[in-house]
């Protein structure tokens, strides 16, 4: 007895249609969290870094990634939050929101900077060099994920998910093309035995 099979011997029965929902939701989580932390960002020409302090609670905790994308230095203005290097020349960096921007008589350009919880501004003025960039946007916990993947597994990552996706694309448009043009008659027999 097929009780709960269509004519292709797909499950049709309720406990089919959760199992079917509940796959296709996953894949769509992941396809959006590999955009998200992969994809645009190297599309965009953005850099993803993971916030590992506190100084950026409650905007951005720890575990946070933040996606920052260059900016133009006449374009930030206070309020923007930025990620800088903490010297110049050092790679290390910092994401703290601008708090005031100056100019000295030269009119040359500096940035107040202060991390959200932080009682009091940083000790430095940033210069327009130091700035790698705006926070773009961010995504929760996905920071350690980020941290754990390499720049090497994170391309094959993009590569696997992408051709997958494109064979499970293939997949299903040769089988629904099969469908189409399978003879009515014989989708009878087989329902019937």
């Amino acid at each position: 007895d097929t009780v709960g099979q269509d004519a292709s011997g797909e499950d049709t029965s309720a406990w089919g249609w959760v199992k079917s929902i509940v796959s296709w939701l996953l894949l769509l989580v992941l396809v959006a969290i590999l955009a998200l932390t992969i994809v645009i960002p190297r599309i965009a020409g953005a850099t993803p870094y993971t916030v590992l302090t506190g100084s950026m609670v409650p905007t951005y905790p720890p575990g946070t990634l933040i996606v920052v994308k260059p900016e133009d230095s006449p374009a930030l203005t206070a309020g923007d939050a930025i990620t800088f290097q903490m010297e110049s020349g050092n790679p290390e960096v910092v994401t703290h929101r601008i708090i005031m921007v100056r100019k000295n008589s030269q009119g040359e350009t500096t940035y107040v900077t202060q991390g959200d919880a932080n009682p009091s501004p940083d000790a430095n003025p940033v210069v327009p060099e130091q700035v790698r960039g705006k926070v773009w946007y961010s995504v929760p916990y996905m920071g350690y994920v980020n941290s754990l993947i390499t720049g090497q597994q994170r391309t094959l990552m993009v590569t696997v998910v992408f051709v997958g996706l494109l064979g499970y694309a293939g997949f299903m448009f040769v089988g629904a093309g099969r469908d189409r043009t399978r003879p009515k008659g014989r989708e009878s027999a087989d329902a019937g035995t």
